[in-house]
């Protein structure tokens, strides 16, 4: 069941902005023992919700690596999200209405600190293992950089210690098919729509990449009316459509590309020999998003990290569907 938490004061964001009230939206599961010392985190990605037996199969469960019967799993919506944390389609306290594209840029990092200002509230101080995949990774590599000593094990899945300028472009490309929707900027809740269905339909290139499209996307006709994968992409925009919005994507795509562990802190490395916790990354083969290349080197950075591999055709993706794989890399890390 979803919770709430709402922070009593002002939110000061890092782009100088602030917000004057926070809503944290975020589920959990089991329960927190007498030591306090059982907490798994997980920070999701760009339009998962908080509820992470809903997006992640097959993973919350007992006998896997986020076993209720033996953790207290939690997962705090992000912020800017369309999911119950203060996001654009929330009041603005100064004008009465919802924020729209009004709504003040922010960063990774502070998502990362309305994550910690929830964990101090459920009492809990250290966190046995934080979890991260793709721009979950982001936030999770972030806090551990941060507060070091708080991180008992880290596992970053699929990510990467700094928004590459390939990552970038991806996201304004899809920033580009939402401002060309000439309702976006309404102040409505369902502007931008059309707008948003491509940008998905973007993005879910370089989710799956062509090894997974070339799988599951063939005709099964010589000549078909349509092509099964032009129908794939228009239901997949579709489908975001009925469940997100316009301008949370698109302020959550900003936050996104300000991502860079080492800024302010020397640079990556430097950032990256901050981490105290027992660390392992896991790569994709076919990942297209954050590379094999990509993800080890940001394994190699970190001191004492392992790296382990996924060996999967859906790119990207993968960590949502080779749950077993995932399992069997996690699971003996974790306990």
């Amino acid at each position: 069941m979803i919770r709430y938490f709402d922070c009593d004061r002002p939110f000061e964001l890092e782009t100088g902005h602030t917000l004057p009230r926070l809503r944290i939206a975020y589920h959990t599961y089991g329960e927190l023992n007498a030591a306090r010392d059982n907490a798994v985190w997980v920070c999701h990605a760009l339009t998962a919700n908080s509820d992470v037996a809903d997006w992640w199969p097959h993973t919350v469960e007992e006998g896997r690596f986020l076993d209720p019967s033996r953790h207290f799993v939690v997962c705090a919506n992000i912020l800017g999200s369309h999911y119950g944390t203060t996001g654009p389609l929330h009041e603005n306290p100064a004008t009465g209405k919802p924020w729209y594209r009004d709504f003040p840029p922010f960063t990774i990092r502070d998502m990362v600190r309305a994550h910690r200002i929830l964990a101090e509230e459920l009492g809990i101080g250290r966190i046995a293992t934080l979890v991260g995949s793709s721009v979950g990774g982001f936030q999770a590599v972030e806090w551990a950089v941060e507060e070091p000593g708080r991180i008992g094990r880290l596992v970053l899945i699929a990510t990467s210690a700094k928004a590459s300028p390939w990552s970038i472009a991806v996201d304004e490309t899809q920033r580009m098919a939402i401002e060309a929707d000439a309702t976006f900027g309404e102040e409505r809740p369902d502007a931008g729509m059309a707008g948003l269905a491509a940008a998905r339909a973007i993005g879910l290139l370089t989710y799956r990449g062509p090894e997974g499209y070339d799988l599951t996307q063939q005709d099964r006709e010589e000549a078909p009316a349509v092509h099964r994968a032009s129908t794939y992409q228009q239901y997949q925009g579709e489908k975001l459509c009925r469940r997100y919005n316009a301008y949370s994507y698109h302020a959550i795509l900003g936050a996104f590309d300000t991502h860079d562990v080492g800024r302010g802190r020397g640079g990556v490395a430097a950032a990256l020999a901050r981490i105290t916790a027992r660390t392992l990354v896991v790569g994709i083969t076919s990942d297209i998003v954050f590379t094999p290349r990509e993800v080890r080197a940001l394994s190699d950075l970190i001191p004492g990290s392992s790296y382990r591999e996924i060996d999967s055709p859906f790119g990207h993706d993968g960590f949502l569907v080779e749950h077993e794989q995932l399992n069997a890399i996690l699971k003996p890390f974790i306990e």
